[in-house]
Order: C-alpha cells, then sequence, then structure tokens
C-alpha cells in the first residue's frame, strides 16, 4: 500500500504556519462576552437525547426497566470474563442495577401495570 503523505510530510521553511486562530504581537483577541450577554443569548434545545414529553409514566417506567435488564445481562456477561477486584466491581454495579430494575417494576405494579 503506497503512502501518499511523507513521514515526516514535505513543508516549505520559508513559509511559516498560519496561525491565525491566535492573536500575534500585534493582533488583539476578541473581547469575551459578559455574563449579561450569555444569560440573554436565547438557549437552543439539542432534541438528540431528548425523550418525548408526551409518553405516559407507564411507557416511560417500561422502557427504564428494559434498559435496566439489558444493563443486567450486559454486565453479567462481563463478569464472567473478569477475575479479582474488576469481578467484585462488576457485581456491584450488577447489583444496583438490579436494584433499580426492582424500583421500576415496584413503580409499574402501583401504577396497576403489569408487564
Amino acid at each position: 500500500m503506497f503512502k501518499v503523505t511523507p513521514n515526516p510530510p514535505d513543508t516549505d521553511p520559508t513559509t511559516a504556519p498560519d496561525n491565525s486562530d491566535s492573536p500575534g504581537p500585534h493582533q488583539t483577541a476578541a473581547p469575551r462576552p459578559s455574563i449579561a450577554d450569555i444569560k440573554a443569548t436565547p438557549r437552543k434545545l439539542c432534541t438528540l437525547f431528548t425523550v418525548n414529553p408526551e409518553l405516559d409514566t407507564e411507557t416511560l417506567l417500561a422502557y427504564a426497566c428494559e434498559s435496566l435488564a439489558s444493563a443486567n445481562v450486559m454486565v453479567t456477561d462481563l463478569v464472567d470474563q473478569m477475575e479479582g477486584s474488576s469481578r467484585n466491581a462488576l457485581l456491584g454495579i450488577a447489583q444496583v442495577i438490579m436494584m433499580g430494575e426492582l424500583v421500576v417494576n415496584r413503580a409499574l405494579d402501583q401504577l396497576g401495570c403489569s408487564e
């Protein structure tokens, strides 16, 4: 396989690298915005990890239960590959996940939902 870029790349010593991002001796840095300017700027909501606000509690708890059950399976699979203190730490994490799953299931029971 042919490498296009030489190792190290050829550079012309007569040209200096362009550091336009950092101010030089004859440049001044842009003024920093004040706290009031930052707070006055409208905040744009990132919807990448937004949960649908119209979902009911039962649906949210059901998804949480499924996610915790999946996490428990993944951690338990990893426990089989570990030894010593790493194994003990993963077993502790699995126990915390299992406790969360029990709490979510109890909340579903109190809502009168069944799986």
